[in-house]
């Protein structure tokens, strides 16, 4: 049973059987969702964004009222933290008047001492290290298109950012094979890679970091890359075009992988950049499938978090 300050900071939060549970509850929402429509009636759900979003904001927010909830959402200027309010106090205060907190922010341990001080579960919608509602969609994606995630090769071509980092810790608990391709100076987080890792070991997968895209792309199941310039970056955008520039997912790489292969990638995209035009609308792409799942992923944590 899920308890009152629960929270959803990190991939590593949940269990490999949580995170199957999730999936399937996901699954079962986007069957049926009109037998999900009470299962947040009555409760207030808090959504601060001090980052902007399109993908993150509306599916919380139309996940919420689906299932007869009152979101609340705040951008990082409405609230007093604007003005000097320390994270703690916002907490308690939030957490006095809500039911569970989702927050898209920068620096990870934002969102940790906000959690500290709630007393209600509070979600990362997204933070510098991780994304892990969108590797809870992205999960759902893969299994939907492969039957299965235990035993595929998953690999992340690009900048191994904060999606990276979720995809290494939740496919090394699922059991998945994931190959990050990045160039020096561009890989995960040395203590990230380490945790995953010592996951996969205890699932029967594997998470390898390697130079090579055309190498990390042979027989793979799943090709995903995401921007070279995320937001706060954008005075690095010239240097990271230049050091990323042999990692784009074009047909080329496709072509290496397994003839079944499905192209992700979170948005938005820059065309002819990461990816190219023809692969993301391309036939083997399951990006507009991962961007629909963020609203069923999100049902079924919110619906796990306050049951």
């Amino acid at each position: 049973m899920i308890t009152a300050s629960r929270d959803f900071l990190s991939m590593d939060d949940i269990s490999t059987a949580e995170l199957t549970g999730l999936l399937n509850d996901a699954d079962e929402v986007k069957r049926a969702p009109e037998t999900w429509s009470t299962r947040l009636e009555g409760k207030q759900i808090a959504l601060i964004f001090e980052k902007p979003s399109t993908r993150t904001r509306v599916s919380f927010e139309v996940a919420v009222a689906s299932m007869g909830g009152h979101p609340i959402v705040l951008r990082g200027d409405e609230l007093q933290l604007g003005r000097g309010e320390t994270i703690e106090d916002t907490g308690r205060v939030l957490g006095g008047y809500v039911d569970a907190i989702a927050v898209r922010t920068f620096g990870q341990e934002r969102i940790e001492r906000l959690a500290e001080s709630a007393q209600v579960p509070v979600i990362n919608a997204l933070s510098d290290l991780e994304h892990p509602c969108q590797c809870l969609a992205d999960l759902q994606t893969i299994r939907e298109q492969r039957g299965e995630l235990s035993g595929l090769v998953l690999t992340y071509i690009g900048d191994a950012n904060n999606v990276a980092h979720s995809l290494m810790l939740g496919g090394a608990k699922a059991g998945m094979n994931v190959r990050i391709a990045a160039p020096a100076g561009y890989q995960p987080l040395p203590t990230v890679l380490e945790r995953s890792q010592q996951l996969a070991r205890d699932h029967g997968g594997s998470v390898t970091v390697l130079e090579d895209a055309s190498e990390a792309a042979t027989g793979a199941d799943v090709l995903y890359t995401d921007v070279w310039t995320s937001m706060g970056q954008e005075e690095e955008a010239i240097q990271r075009r230049t050091a990323l520039a042999g990692y784009r997912i074009d047909q080329a790489l496709v072509d290496r992988a397994d003839p079944e292969v499905i192209v992700m990638h979170c948005l938005p995209a820059h065309r002819g950049e990461e990816i190219s035009a023809d692969v993301i609308d391309g036939p083997r792409s399951s990006v507009w499938d991962q961007a629909v799942n963020r609203l069923h992923a999100q049902r079924s944590l919110l619906r796990w978090l306050l049951s």
